[in-house]
């Protein structure tokens, strides 16, 4: 079963890299941009081709596995069963748009519900967080150390300034607090480079009351590796079919913040 998942992890890999030469190509080339749910949620024939060019990739090659896109691949999925691959082709559109850079390939690969590959590509940068579960975490050739353990008042969190504002998910005096306490607070633009910097302590913890299974597939297998915890705000285990809120972190900091914070306004 290791040699299984070795070959599935560098098929991958190599998949993935590939996508990043895709992406880094089509900057000298016309990008068209539409819109999804709201003016600010963005797609670019970029997100569809790279994740056209993973769909087909591994359906050639394990066709027996199932696939979820952000971009409409794998909507029939409704159950964890078997393999399954989980794929963002461009987390932080957004930022890919209006910056070109500051976002992320990112594959989470699962069987019966349980993490077992995640990729998390930053192509600008070319830094490549990837685990197989029980073989350590690694950006590019460097192996990422279990997470130190880190009180409120010396951490580092990823927020979304929204988030504090919004009532209509969680109370702003709940976050408002935690906010003063940390040692300072940060907001990239693509939930899988956070979910990453965590893994490799960049990042103490990352809260968000939204986020698609794309968006936090790869990053939730990486950040286990390392020790961390990744749940809903509650500390509930996330749905890999779902939309969820996510909280993921060092795990002194993460039972912290759930004890002094979230389940005391509950």
């Amino acid at each position: 079963m290791e040699d299984f998942w070795k070959d599935i992890y560098t098929y991958a890999t190599s998949w993935v890299k590939e996508a990043g030469e895709m992406i880094k190509d089509s900057f000298s080339k016309e990008l068209l941009i539409e819109t999804k749910s709201n003016p600010n949620d963005l797609v670019t024939n970029m997100d569809k081709d790279v994740e056209t060019f993973l769909y087909e990739k591994i359906q050639e090659t394990f066709p027996t596995h199932r696939i979820v896109g952000e971009e409409g691949h794998g909507t029939d999925v409704t159950s964890a069963e078997g393999i399954l691959w989980v794929i963002d082709p461009i987390d932080g559109t957004m930022n890919f748009v209006h910056q070109q850079r500051n976002f992320a390939i990112s594959i989470g690969i699962f069987d019966q519900g349980v993490g077992k590959i995640g990729l998390i590509y930053d192509v600008m940068h070319d830094e490549l967080y990837h685990t197989i579960r029980g073989n350590g975490a690694y950006m590019n050739d460097i192996k990422l150390p279990m997470l130190t353990e880190s009180p409120v008042k010396e951490a580092i969190l990823s927020l979304n300034a929204t988030w504090v504002t919004d009532n209509h998910r969680i109370d702003p005096a709940v976050l408002s607090p935690l906010v003063k306490d940390v040692r300072g607070t940060r907001s990239y633009g693509s939930a899988a480079l956070e979910l990453a910097y965590i893994a490799a302590g960049r990042l103490d913890g990352y809260i968000t009351m939204r986020l698609a299974p794309w968006d936090f597939a790869g990053g939730l297998v990486l950040i286990e590796e390392v020790g961390g915890v990744v749940t809903n705000v509650y500390g509930e285990e996330l749905n890999i079919l779902e939309k969820n809120s996510v909280f993921a972190g060092e795990k002194a900091f993460h039972k912290e913040v759930l004890q002094t914070y979230i389940n005391k306004k509950r």
